[in-house]
């Protein structure tokens, strides 16, 4: 917020009061006053008792209020006298300054404007009119990370991430909500997707090493244009839930390495649920134990390869053949032939997104 705003302001109303005011910052110096001798000047009020006070506090024949942002009001007008006639106008002023701060903050606030743009705040027409008025670069290339906590901490992982990423002309640390926080970074035109993971990586290795926060990390599609970063966010969004379904294991996840889990994760549970019921005979695929399910993800990991499925479980060739042939007459698929394995991986994926029935964006 400018200093001159504020004294434009309190200029204006100089002839309106009859009483010197003036607003102090948080660490006590007058930056606007319509006495302008006292500009600068060091008031010796304790800022933390007016936010605690959160009303009119008299000191040495002034009264104070604080103002600003609810959570952490960043300055205090104050206004000559503790009267009832200061107490109207120190009302009235706190009102007025803390809604043109507001104003202020909105209008040219970066970090507020590409909140509003990935949270879909702000009409689409609006954006390059105010992407022009905070001078905001759209031809650069940037990338959305979503942060996601796996449970609430004390430790501000916000100003941690702050820290993390301190050019505020280019990265934006933004909360989204108690668990989530998203870093809207720039990057170069060509950067490849293990650069960004490594990136993601650094950051939940920092916040676990340091803070003992444990992190989850989804990540977007890289955009050009400032209109592209909600889609950016939404597949950031997008990978994490995916990743919760499909990658349990995984605390990084990339929209663009999702493969046929995303495609899963658009289709309508009840195309998911009549695809299950066509391909298997009800309770089939319930009946397959934990045993059964472990070889055939063994199986898969092993390009269907035999031999090299049963050196990896220590079980003889002839038994996993067997297991294979159980598998068979239980769902009439044969996993050994490539297009019913096909089928029956994408069933147990369907399988698996039915189960979890994940938040969609």
């Amino acid at each position: 917020m400018s200093n001159r705003l504020f004294q434009s302001m309190l200029h204006q109303m100089r002839d309106v009061v009859d009483r010197t005011i003036g607003v102090i910052d948080e660490s006590g110096t007058v930056i606007a006053c319509t006495d302008l001798g006292g500009i600068g000047e060091i008031v010796p009020v304790n800022f933390s008792s007016l936010i605690t006070a959160q009303g009119n506090v008299s000191y040495d024949g002034r009264l104070y209020r604080a103002f600003g942002a609810h959570a952490h009001p960043e300055y205090a007008v104050f206004v000559d006298g503790d009267d009832d006639v200061s107490k109207n106008y120190i009302g009235v002023l706190c009102v007025s300054l803390a809604g043109i701060k507001q104003f202020y903050d909105e209008k040219y606030d970066r970090s507020n404007f590409v909140k509003n743009i990935i949270l879909d705040n702000i009409l689409p027409g609006d954006i390059y009119l105010k992407a022009r008025e905070l001078h905001f670069n759209n031809e650069a290339s940037r990338v959305v990370l979503l942060i996601r906590l796996s449970e609430r901490t004390d430790v501000s992982v916000y100003d941690v991430l702050q820290s993390l990423f301190p050019d505020k002309t280019k990265d934006f640390v933004i909360n989204i909500s108690e668990t989530d926080i998203a870093l809207v970074k720039e990057v170069k035109s060509d950067v490849e997707g293990k650069d960004l993971e490594k990136l993601a990586s650094s950051i939940c290795d920092s916040l676990s090493a340091d803070y003992g926060t444990h992190s989850l990390v989804g990540i977007g599609t890289t955009v050009v244009g400032v209109r592209e970063l909600a889609r950016s966010f939404k597949e950031a969004q997008v990978a994490l839930e995916v990743g919760k379904v499909f990658d349990t294991e995984k605390n990084i996840v990339s929209y663009d390495h999702l493969g046929i889990a995303r495609l899963i994760y658009q289709l309508p549970t009840t195309l998911c649920e009549m695809f299950l019921k066509e391909i298997f005979e009800v309770g089939s695929i319930d009946s397959l134990d934990q045993e059964t399910l472990f070889t055939i993800q063994k199986f898969f990991e092993n390009n269907l390869n035999v031999s090299e499925t049963s050196r990896k479980l220590f079980v003889h060739r002839n038994t996993l053949v067997y297991r294979l042939e159980k598998i068979k007459k239980l769902t009439g698929l044969d996993l050994r032939e490539f297009d019913d394995a096909i089928v029956f991986k994408v069933a147990l994926m369907v399988k698996k997104y039915l189960d979890a029935n994940p938040v969609k964006y």
